[in-house]
């Protein structure tokens, strides 16, 4: 039996061993002009989203999941994309729940009215009725929509989206360097391959 149990384990053993390496050009692209980093040190993923995309509601689980067991020397950034109007109302608004430390207690939520609820929260009206319900008063939110700091945000947004030439989302970007679309359970499995290759300087 343990003679038996030992073929089996050599027989499978080169599987095992063989890590997940992802193809440059398929999995991933290496961009031409890679970005700055928000934290120097750690090693940046950064992830462009727009609420009404169905795509990006899909990988949302697959994100949740991860950051669970992101490593310490991992720095995640969220981007809202503002590539158009409608997503730029979208970006403006993710902007004030995180102004107002509000992110971690709307984005789920918003993301479930829009994809399971059907609401049509693509507005500046719509959306300060929606995050009035997380202690954000529509007047609060309205003050902040097109306020200074909100436009330098959604401004960098849509700086890094031409930068990283993006032509939709959802769209990973690992230390401003490699270009990962959203695809569910293997662009965390992607991701997490770049970030090994990161720590080993590149290679």
């Amino acid at each position: 039996m343990k003679k038996w149990f030992a073929l089996c384990l050599l027989a499978i053993w080169p599987g095992l061993a063989m890590a997940f390496v992802p193809v440059e050009g398929k999995d991933y692209t290496r961009l031409a002009n890679p970005g700055p980093v928000d934290k120097p040190g750690l090693i940046e993923v950064r992830e462009f989203f727009w609420y009404g995309c169905g795509h990006c509601y899909n990988l949302e689980p697959h994100v949740v999941g991860w950051l669970k067991t992101k490593p310490a020397d991992v720095n995640f950034v969220r981007t809202p994309a503002a590539l158009n109007a409608v997503w730029e109302s979208n970006a403006r608004g993710y902007y004030v729940a995180e102004m107002r430390g509000l992110v971690e207690k709307t984005h789920g939520p918003l993301f479930a009215a829009i994809h399971v609820d059907k609401q049509r929260l693509h507005d500046q009206k719509s959306l300060a009725k929606f995050y009035s319900r997380f202690g954000i008063s529509e007047k609060d939110f309205n003050g902040l929509y097109s306020s200074f700091p909100i436009e330098g945000q959604v401004a960098r947004s849509r700086t890094l989206a031409i930068r990283y030439q993006l032509s939709g989302v959802p769209a990973i970007v690992v230390n401003g360097k490699y270009l990962v679309p959203g695809e569910g359970a293997r662009t965390i499995q992607v991701v997490n391959a770049l970030i090994a290759k990161e720590r080993a300087g590149g290679r």
